[in-house]
């Protein structure tokens, strides 16, 4: 069994680099914490992304859609693994009763499972927490035969026997805490004690042993669950050292990683930022929803349908009172400032002809000029209200360039924001007056 010895040097390698800063060690774990608690439970079933898993764990975004079931599997897997890394503070030994413990934080609370009679109707078990199992749980394999499990009542006599096992491997002289952790693995979904969560629960196990040795967790992961059961089924025919070797070779991945974090350097594996983006998916999800209408030749006609030209016209009808007051008016309405001599009234539906995918701003715009009162400094004025299109909302913009409202293109103007937008840019014309007013009057 070569990876064995591979994980043995590795492993000596790695505690010539401890003991490790804490923001290494707090980053490693990190990585493998979240990865454990995905991998180990998507193993069995669990329908949670790895972006849906890390925003559970990290941010307490729940995915939506997914069963309720599924996120206590994965904070309560969460919570066990936790608890184990505070246990192996305590120097606390592995027995019945830990283990039991540790069955009731992963699986939180009972539940029932759909299960078929021994005559073959339907029915619903319950599943407990904490107990060993009080009905058999075999399982029919692929071929259709049944693979047949400890019994209820033979289980209570092998789980001390394997706690007994585990500790005369200890106390020996040549204990290697790699064989043993995968072996009591083995052995232990071979008793299967629970009525669920077995696979979790051995998983946990075994990574308590190894992490009690200084060795960093296991992580078997989703795509290679084909391999995984398959050494677990040759195990079954008596030929344990598949098994052993298959768990060498993943703990050697593991050592590599936290040999590189220890170091200082990138623990990102390749498949890392395609979960990044997976959890940022998540998070997106959580308080806001894609945008569905972007920028094109329909949604901009109809933005200028609903929204500019009731904004035009109510904005010609109120500017138009300025007009007394200068020696030449003029309006124009600028489609990506190019606009035509046309008169206020056939200006919209000209306009309208011109708009197409590429256009990028609609602007009713008036230009005064001269004002035409005795005794003041000759002035002039532009007068507008922009709209500007980008892929994926429009503006409206003052005519300093000041942005007032900003909105997707499923959302039109209202009444009131169309008044608040026409009545802002004529009091900026009256204000302006008042200064020339007040100018003259110092």
């Amino acid at each position: 069994m070569n990876n064995i010895k591979i994980a043995t040097k590795l492993k000596s390698h790695l505690d010539s680099l401890r003991p490790l800063s804490k923001e290494d060690e707090l980053r490693i774990m990190q990585k493998f914490r979240l990865d454990w608690n995905y991998h180990s439970n998507h193993l069995e079933g669990n329908s949670l992304t790895y972006g849906e898993t890390k925003a559970l764990i990290l941010f307490g975004i729940t995915a939506q859609g997914k069963p309720l079931k599924d996120h206590f599997e994965i904070s309560g897997h969460d919570e066990a693994v936790k608890w184990i890394l505070d246990i192996i503070k305590q120097d606390r030994p592995l027995t019945e009763n830990f283990i039991r413990e540790l069955h009731k934080v992963i699986l939180k609370e009972p539940y029932e499972v759909d299960a078929i009679t021994p005559d073959g109707s339907p029915t619903k078990r319950r599943i407990k927490i904490g107990q060993y199992k009080s009905s058999p749980n075999h399982v029919k394999t692929k071929t259709g035969e049944i693979f047949r499990f400890a019994t209820p009542e033979e289980t209570p006599a092998l789980m001390r026997d394997l706690i007994d096992w585990y500790r005369n491997e200890t106390n020996k002289s040549n204990f290697n805490p790699i064989l043993v952790a995968s072996e009591f693995h083995y052995k232990f979904i071979r008793i299967h004690p629970f009525d669920d969560g077995n696979g979790r629960t051995a998983r946990i196990l075994m990574n308590f042993i190894l992490l009690q040795y200084g060795f960093p967790p296991v992580i078997i992961k989703t795509d290679d669950k084909l391999s995984y059961f398959s050494v677990l089924r040759q195990a079954d025919t008596g030929v344990l050292e598949p098994f052993i070797d298959y768990i060498g070779k993943n703990l050697i991945h593991s050592l590599e990683i936290m040999i590189k974090g220890a170091k200082g350097e990138s623990i990102e594996e390749p498949d890392d930022i395609d979960k990044e983006i997976s959890l940022l998916e998540q998070r997106l999800k959580s308080f806001s929803q894609p945008i569905e209408i972007s920028k094109n030749k329909d949604s901009i006609l109809e933005i200028f349908d609903n929204s500019i030209v009731p904004l035009t016209n109510k904005f010609i009808e109120k500017a138009e009172k300025f007009e007394q007051f200068y020696v030449k008016n003029e309006f124009h309405l600028f489609v990506n400032n190019g606009s035509k001599t046309v008169s206020k009234e056939s200006a919209l539906e000209v306009a309208r002809k011109s708009i197409n995918e590429d256009t990028n701003s609609v602007r009713p715009n008036f230009v005064y000029t001269a004002f035409n009162q005795k005794g003041f400094q000759e002035s002039n004025y532009h007068s507008s209200i922009e709209f500007q299109f980008d892929y994926a909302k429009y503006r409206v913009m003052a005519s300093k360039n000041q942005v007032l409202i900003e909105k997707l293109y499923s959302e039109q103007l209202t009444d009131e924001e169309i008044i608040k937008l026409v009545n802002t840019e004529i009091k900026r014309h009256k204000n302006q007056i008042e200064k020339l007013i007040e100018k003259l009057r110092k």
